[in-house]
């Protein structure tokens, strides 16, 4: 798998697109980047090739002083977020260099996006894991929406690992793969992405080329 940089942005809200043939698109605009290259690692250094990469200038006096002097060695402004993307190498980029989305992305381009998903608080198993309930007619009982059994009582005496039960849904880090760029509009930083991506507007996004499509495409061909 090759390993390409890719994009911190933030996510505004969803629109939609008219097509020339009539039809409707539903888009999602990001707000992708503009980002600054904040450290270089390298392989004789770290181990292995990566850039770090930061997004979103912050007032100073709300950034700590070990982060202060970071921004000032890489010559960048006080960042809100920092991410360290594996690259092949990292000879074609400069510490304190800026990356606009038109250098990385253009349209018909297919990405992987990652964020943080709306959190829905404490729900039950059938609205975090879909089940289907117990039957509603031939009476009714007590376990119309629970779970039913969590584990045998003689052996092994405890509930298998990763049961689906009762818990915390949304709130937690997810993926979304090939998402079709529809519009790169690199004056005003804005990204349009096909249909809707994880997380709540101005929540924090990743966007990177897509690690499955090319596998995708080479096995429609083979078939």
């Amino acid at each position: 798998m090759k390993r390409t940089l890719g994009i911190i942005g933030r996510k505004l809200g969803m629109t939609q697109l008219f097509q020339e043939d009539g039809s409707v698109v539903p888009v999602t605009l990001v707000e992708a980047g503009p980002c600054w290259v904040t450290q270089k690692k390298t392989t004789g250094k770290e181990g292995y090739e990566a850039l770090q990469i930061g997004f979103l200038p912050k007032k100073e006096k709300r950034v700590n002083k070990p982060l202060t002097g970071h921004f000032k060695k890489a010559g960048t402004p006080p960042l809100a977020y920092l991410k360290e993307f594996r690259v092949e190498s990292t000879e074609e980029y400069e510490v304190g260099q800026e990356i606009n989305v038109g250098h990385l992305f253009k349209a018909g381009d297919v990405v992987d996006v990652t964020g943080i998903s709306k959190g829905k608080g404490f729900a039950g198993v059938m609205k975090r894991h879909g089940f289907h309930g117990s039957p509603g007619s031939h009476g009714t009982h007590e376990y119309f929406r629970h779970g039913g059994s969590v584990g045998p009582a003689t052996y092994p005496h405890h509930v298998f690992k990763g049961l689906k039960m009762p818990g915390q849904f949304g709130n937690a880090r997810v993926t979304i793969q090939n998402v079709k760029v529809l519009e790169v509009r690199e004056d005003q930083n804005l990204l349009l992405l096909q249909g809707g991506i994880p997380g709540h507007p101005k929540g924090w996004v990743l966007i990177r080329s897509a690690t499955k499509s090319k596998k995708k495409e080479s096995s429609e061909s083979s078939s």
